[in-house]
Formats: structure tokens, C-alpha cells, sequence
């Protein structure tokens, strides 16, 4: 098991932690109205609960579900069931729009991928059907390009941004104890708090008790995890981190694997970039957000030129499928 210090072991960098596709957007929940459900009688499980079915359940239960027609063709209910898994929600009525919403989208753009006779080889990585959709938006979405004045205006409205991950040298003890085991987990905090009094009293000794006590490989090293950066270790155990003054930290730093003792060695504050340091990223950034609103009014067209009937959309705001 990992330890979510997120480096090698080796005093670089932490002692590890662990181990393009076509986006679509699709139309926003808020452009719904409503349904128009039927009955559909699926084969019923023996002896089903009274509680709301899980995800796994639902294609063999009796359900309500819409019945949609896209310029004729109909989504069946057993698509709709299927699709369920990939939609999660707080309600069963709102996970049924997004996976109706889902398949209405896609049936709309292979409709119009027959219409055009678009016939693709697919990249390595990708269906058929992901090629023959990126080849249609690339085809039928015009998407102009963010020069560089706008890009450099972007980067002096938002100079806070860009700058170097600040680096920082540690060393850590970890308590290990199961996420899930709440009196373990208490034993190991008390613990981490008497390490961390014993250091207060006689910091010398860190690498000393690193070797007695750490669950991670780091130990050999004294606890010692070299230079951190930024997205090295677990995110919940870098927040934390990143944010210590120099020294010994008055508290035990908590994540998924345990309880970490932390002493920042060294902390290097991140230096601002300049401007051709990042061009190409923020031309990259102001071009992905032109293609997300360029493409969702592209399905917002082909909604309202299509007979959809069962569910009403009436706006494509919001990213969806990959």
C-alpha cells in the first residue's frame, strides 16, 4: 500500500504513493420541462425490496420511463436503463433525464453523421463512432482562434496564475491505519501527537523515530522525501503540506493512508512566469472554452431542428460526454 507522499523512495521527490478523446456538450437540465412517461413492464426480480432499486437493479425491475422519439427513432427503455450508470444523481427521476438527455444527443449526432455519409478510420484509442463524431464537429463547428493580443490580455488580467510550483524539502513519519477503521485511526492521531511533543522537546531525533515508527519506505532516508512539487502526493495530504510554515508541524497531517509528522526543511515560493512562458497554454485554454460554447450551440441547432418527442430540451450549456 502507498503512504500518499508521492514520490520514489529514494530522497527525490517522496516515497510513492501509488501507480484524446471527443468532448461533447450537451444541453443543460434546466432547459427541461418535462417527461412524458409510460409504463414499460421489464421482467421483475423475485422478491424485490420497497426501497428505490440500485443502478444494477433497475433493467430488471418494474420502472417508469420516458418514451422518446428522435426524428422518429425510438431510445428504448432498455438503453435508458443501461445508460443509468453513468449518470449519477441524487434522484432516481433527475439520474433518467441525464441518461435520456445523453442518448437523445447521440442519436441526433449519428443522424447526422448518416446524413453526411462521414465514414472515418479510427485513430488508435478511439471507436468508430468517436472519430466519425470529431470529424462532424470539426467539419460543421467553425472555431476561430485566440491571437496573441487576446492571450497576452488574458495573462495581464490574470498574472496571479501563472507562476512556478512552489518546491519544498520534508520529511515525514507516517501512522498507518485503514481510512475506514475509526478506532485505529484515533490510536494512530494520539500516537502522531506524542511524536510530535517528543520532536518539540528534541527535534534531533526525527530521523531517529522516523526509522522506529514510520510505515514508509522513506524511513530508510530518516523520513526524508527530497523536493516536493505540486501534484506529487494525494491532493488531500497536499493542501495540508503545502500550506506549513518552515519547521515541525503542531499537528499530524491526515489522508486516505494515515497520519503523517511533517518537518519542512526548505520551502521555495513559486516565481511568476512571463508571458512567453505560457502563451501556448493560454491560447490552448481561451481555445477550448471558444470550442465548448461553439459546439454547444451546435447541438442547441440540431435540437431545435429535430422532432424530439418524450423529453423537451432547450439549451446545450454544459459539458457531458467524452
Amino acid at each position: 500500500m502507498g503512504c500518499g507522499c508521492g514520490g520514489s523512495g529514494n530522497g527525490g521527490g517522496g516515497c510513492a504513493g501509488g501507480a484524446s478523446q471527443v468532448v461533447v456538450p450537451e444541453p443543460a437540465q434546466a432547459g427541461v420541462q418535462a417527461f412524458e412517461p409510460v409504463v414499460e413492464q421489464a421482467p421483475a426480480a423475485d422478491d424485490e425490496s420497497e426501497d428505490e432499486p440500485s443502478l444494477e437493479l433497475i433493467a430488471s425491475s418494474e420502472q417508469e420511463w420516458p418514451r422518446i422519439k428522435v426524428n422518429g427513432v425510438a431510445i428504448a427503455p432498455e438503453a435508458i436503463a443501461q445508460e443509468l450508470q453513468y449518470h449519477p444523481a441524487n434522484t432516481r427521476q433527475e439520474a433518467i433525464f441525464l441518461a435520456s438527455q445523453a442518448l437523445v444527443i447521440r442519436e441526433l449526432l449519428q443522424q447526422r453523421i448518416s446524413a453526411l455519409d462521414i465514414r472515418v478510420r479510427a485513430a488508435a484509442g478511439e471507436s468508430e463512432e468517436e472519430a466519425a463524431t470529431r470529424t462532424l464537429i470539426e467539419r460543421e463547428v467553425a472555431l476561430p482562434h485566440a491571437d496573441e493580443a487576446t492571450c497576452r490580455a488574458y495573462f495581464e488580467r490574470n498574472r496571479s496564475r501563472y507562476a512556478s510550483a512552489p518546491l519544498l524539502a520534508a520529511r515525514h513519519i507516517l501512522l498507518a491505519c485503514p481510512a475506514d477503521d475509526a478506532e485505529e485511526r484515533s490510536q494512530a492521531r494520539d500516537q502522531a501527537q506524542a511524536l510530535i511533543a517528543e520532536l518539540q522537546a528534541q527535534p534531533e531525533r526525527f530521523a531517529e523515530l522516523a526509522m522506529a515508527h514510520s510505515a514508509c519506505p522513506s524511513k530508510e532516508q530518516g523520513g526524508a522525501l527530497g523536493q516536493i512539487s505540486q501534484g506529487q502526493t494525494v491532493p488531500e495530504f497536499e493542501r495540508q503540506l503545502f500550506r506549513l510554515p518552515l519547521g515541525l508541524a503542531g499537528q499530524p497531517l491526515e489522508s486516505r493512508y494515515g497520519f503523517h509528522v511533517v518537518l519542512v526543511e526548505q520551502r521555495l515560493e513559486g516565481q511568476p512566469l512571463p508571458f512567453e512562458a505560457v502563451h501556448k497554454s493560454i491560447c490552448a485554454e481561451l481555445d477550448q472554452r471558444v470550442w465548448q460554447v461553439a459546439v454547444a450551440q451546435y447541438l442547441k441547432n440540431l435540437i431545435g431542428e429535430a422532432d424530439i418527442q418524450g423529453i423537451l430540451l432547450e439549451g446545450a450549456d454544459s459539458p457531458l460526454l467524452q
